[in-house]
């Protein structure tokens, strides 16, 4: 315990604070059964007065119960601290304070006040700053400014881990910050952000799902928007492309903007994004109190919608991107252009693992390679800088994973919007079709403004899983979302986001001996559970570290040789492949005794890599490369 370092002043000083904390609490408890105080007018003071038993206590939980509290005092804080949404519980007169289980009669399905799950943010003013344009106007360019120039001041974050908890506590009370932090939608935004704050002398961390790399003397951290942290407090925060998941088409990403908006305690807080996001914004921080001010920037360069559709491949040049939306497509298309003899093709599509679509894109990019022209899918929308002269639908289609729709207007001027980047060598940029009867819809949707978006996507924390489940022991982690989703109290800004691929992973993992923390693990990590390889991995996962806590990769993938894929269909086996290793290297990350090859699947990800860009390339001088790992044993189904 910290307290054996203190001198005897120091514990005096200690054990007071600690007679006080037990007669507040007690005060509170007492109040609040008797209904003397409204229960919303003493959330705030419960949300300081937590904080402060962490900083006397040190987190250390066990500590904080040990002033002989009643029961159901006890409870009645254990819940505050746990669930972080003080405001709705003091004011529920469902809950059942004599118990030292939660009440099955205690509406956990209301999610009508999220922005109470944040207490660190609520006591902060934040200002938040709203950059919004079109694609290549410099908002995110400019966010980028700020954060660079905001202000020193983080306490040090290396050292003991003891040492650490005591610093995290006092930067609450001492206003000592992280100088900022950027969250973005994809691991290329955090990587290309890290990237260029590092080059410029600014030292960044760099922490996705799948990687953390630290750097000497760092106060900036590159993060994916499901990384966020909000329970650090920041001088400057930046949440980029932030109409990309405030919408309700977004399955399983939206949640995790609206956590970060809601909860990432900054003084300043960027977002940018599109003008259509501007109305929910200021709609949701109405409630929060935080200032907003509105900056609107103009598209830097030209973006000319042509007249006249691309008639034939003799008519592509370089600098073209050929854009369509199923990988058979992106192949057919690759392979049409490049027999006709003049260009070769780079391709970028959504399966594509990060590091191959960094790659294609910087070949694409190269004015001295041969790779001259582009097909892709509209992955290329975000997180890639690309010097495109002409964008080229071959469809205003698309199939979304339901149905065969058009393109929004969104999407359209997103992904047009990239041609003609500002200081490129095109620095006029232009827009057509494949097809004369597409040029209509074109046009039409690059002059209208795009569709106001009215909600932003939510879903229950894990800790109100946690008590719901407490409440009702006997049902599993799917009976539980889907209890959820269907129940759930939402006020006009929010809707739930569509978790069904959560759903089906969680009606595996609930076959298993697992905790629901374990489950609920699982159920939010990056696996395609619509991919047969990917899913029969996750699958094996669960399954292995239910039966011994303990998963060898090599218990999963057999020692083989694999070759260079020679067609599309052997590509996606080892793109499916790739996934695995991926989340292998996810649960590491968080399972770090249970999942110890860490190192192994991340130099097995790198060889597909290798393997893949073999194949993009065409070239066959290298027909194989040894790997350890060729494809799950069909054995071991789960």
């Amino acid at each position: 315990m910290i307290i054996e370092l203190f001198c005897k002043e120091q514990l005096i000083l200690v054990y007071f604070i600690q007679s006080i904390l037990h007669k507040i609490i007690k005060m509170a408890y007492s109040l609040l059964r008797i209904r003397k105080v409204s229960p919303f007018r003493i959330s705030r003071v419960l949300q300081d007065l937590v904080w402060l038993c962490c900083v006397v206590f040190l987190y250390d939980k066990a500590s904080l119960w040990r002033f002989h509290l009643e029961p159901e005092c006890a409870q009645f804080l254990r819940l505050g601290v746990f669930t972080r949404n003080y405001g709705k519980i003091l004011g529920s007169s469902n809950y059942d304070f004599t118990g030292s289980e939660p009440s099955s009669s205690f509406d956990f399905t209301d999610l009508t006040c999220p922005h109470t799950w944040y207490p660190i943010a609520r006591r902060k003013k934040r200002k938040v700053i709203l950059h919004v344009g079109p694609t290549n106007s410099g908002k995110t360019y400019n966010a980028l400014k700020q954060l660079e120039r905001s202000s020193s001041g983080m306490c040090p974050r290396r050292g003991s881990m003891l040492l650490n908890h005591f610093l995290n506590c006092l930067r609450f009370f001492f206003f000592c910050y992280l100088k900022g932090v950027y969250c973005g939608p994809l691991r290329l935004l955090a990587w290309e952000v890290a990237k260029r704050l590092n080059k410029a002398n600014v030292p960044c961390d760099l922490i996705t799902g799948q990687e953390k790399e630290l750097v000497e003397g760092a106060n900036h951290k590159a993060v994916t928007v499901e990384m966020a942290d909000v329970t650090s407090v920041y001088d400057c925060a930046i949440i980029d492309e932030i109409q990309a998941s405030l919408m309700v088409g977004c399955k399983q990403r939206g949640f995790s903007f609206t956590r970060a908006l809601l909860g990432i305690a900054a003084n300043e807080l960027h977002l940018c994004g599109d003008p259509a996001v501007v109305p929910l914004v200021e709609d949701i921080l109405k409630v929060t109190g935080d200032d907003v001010e509105v900056l609107t920037y103009e598209r830097l360069s030209p973006l000319v919608p042509l007249k006249v559709p691309v008639r034939s491949v003799s008519d592509i040049k370089t600098g073209d991107c050929l854009v369509t939306f199923s990988r058979k497509d992106i192949y057919r298309h690759k392979n049409t252009i490049e027999k006709a003899g003049k260009h070769l093709c780079s391709v970028v599509y959504g399966s594509l693992p990060p590091e191959t679509r960094t790659a294609q894109a910087t070949r694409f990019n190269d004015a001295t390679n041969d790779f001259d022209v582009l097909v892709a899918s509209d992955a290329i929308g975000m997180g890639l800088n690309l010097n495109i002269s002409r964008i080229i639908f071959s469809t205003l289609e698309k199939f979304d994973g339901t149905e065969t729709r058009d393109l929004t207007v969104s999407e359209i001027k997103q992904i047009a919007g990239i041609a003609g980047r500002f200081r490129s060598q095109f620095p006029v940029g232009e827009v057509t079709c494949l097809h004369k009867e597409d040029l209509p819809l074109l046009h039409s949707s690059l002059k209208s403004p795009s569709p106001i978006i009215e909600r932003a996507g939510l879903f229950p924390t894990y800790d109100l899983l946690s008590r719901y489940s407490q409440a009702h022991p006997k049902l599993g982690l799917y009976k539980i979302l889907e209890h959820f989703v269907e129940n759930a109290k939402l006020s006009s800004n929010y809707f739930i986001s569509n978790v069904e691929d959560m759903m089906k992973a969680a009606a595996l993992v609930d076959e298993l001996p697992l905790k629901l923390q374990d489950k609920y693990l699982f159920v939010v990590s990056p696996v395609d559970i619509n991919d047969e390889i990917s899913g029969r991995g996750f699958a094996q996962f669960a399954q292995n570290y239910s039966k011994t806590r303990v998963v060898k990769l090599r218990e999963i993938l057999s020692d083989d040789t694999v070759k260079v894929p020679r067609t599309p269909t052997e590509l996606k086996e080892l793109e499916s492949i790739h996934k695995v290793l991926d989340l292998y290297v996810w649960l590491s990350l968080r399972l770090e005794d249970s999942f110890p090859d860490r190192e192994v699947a991340a130099s097995q990800k790198s060889i597909c890599n290798v393997l893949i860009e073999q194949f993009l390339e065409a070239n066959r001088l290298i027909s194989h490369i040894p790997f350890s790992s060729k494809k799950l044993r069909s054995r071991r189904k789960f």
